[in-house]
Order: C-alpha cells, then sequence, then structure tokens
C-alpha cells in the first residue's frame, strides 16, 4: 500500500509541476523541436544513417540467411529463399522502407 501511495502522490507532484510549465514552454518546445528536424543538415545525416542501416541489415539479412538458412524450418527457409530470389532478380533496392524526406 505504501509504495502504491507513493507512486500516485510521484504522478501528483509530476502532473502539478507539468502544468506549471504551461502551454507557452511547450510551444516553445515544439518550435524548437520542429525547427532542428527542418534544418538541412540533420536531414542529411538522418538519411545518411538511414541509409547505412538499411545497407547493414542487408548484409547481416544475408550472411544469418546463408548460415542459417538450411537449419530453419521449411516454411521459414522458403521465405528467405523468395526473398532472395526476388533481390538478385530483382531491382537491387531494398524492402527495409524509405525515408520521406
Amino acid at each position: 500500500m505504501r509504495y502504491r501511495l507513493t507512486f500516485v502522490v510521484g504522478i501528483a507532484v509530476g502532473y502539478v509541476l507539468g502544468t506549471r510549465a504551461g502551454r507557452e514552454r511547450y510551444e516553445q518546445l515544439k518550435k524548437s523541436a520542429r525547427r532542428i528536424a527542418q534544418n538541412p543538415a540533420v536531414r542529411n545525416t538522418a538519411e545518411t544513417a538511414a541509409q547505412q542501416g538499411r545497407v547493414y541489415a542487408g548484409k547481416a539479412y544475408h550472411a544469418v540467411s546463408e548460415k542459417v538458412g538450411d537449419r530453419m524450418p521449411d516454411s521459414v527457409a522458403h521465405r528467405v529463399r523468395t526473398l532472395r530470389e526476388r533481390n538478385t532478380n530483382g531491382s537491387a533496392e531494398d524492402d527495409w522502407g524509405t525515408s520521406n524526406t
């Protein structure tokens, strides 16, 4: 019971302190975050990181599927083979998703 009471008091204190910051501070933080997100340097860095992540994920996918492919259940192995064939026969694009920036 003591822990529940402490938790409820903590929530109440957090709520009161949060509301004191008010809407103005929230709007300031939101505006700053939007400005940072729209900065071309930040967007380029995020896109580069996303592309590198897709490259590394693709490499890891192929390395794991080659080593584990024959030890997987048939349904999973079939899916891996299908994806591998699609990537070699189709476009070189991955299916990890793209950025909308």
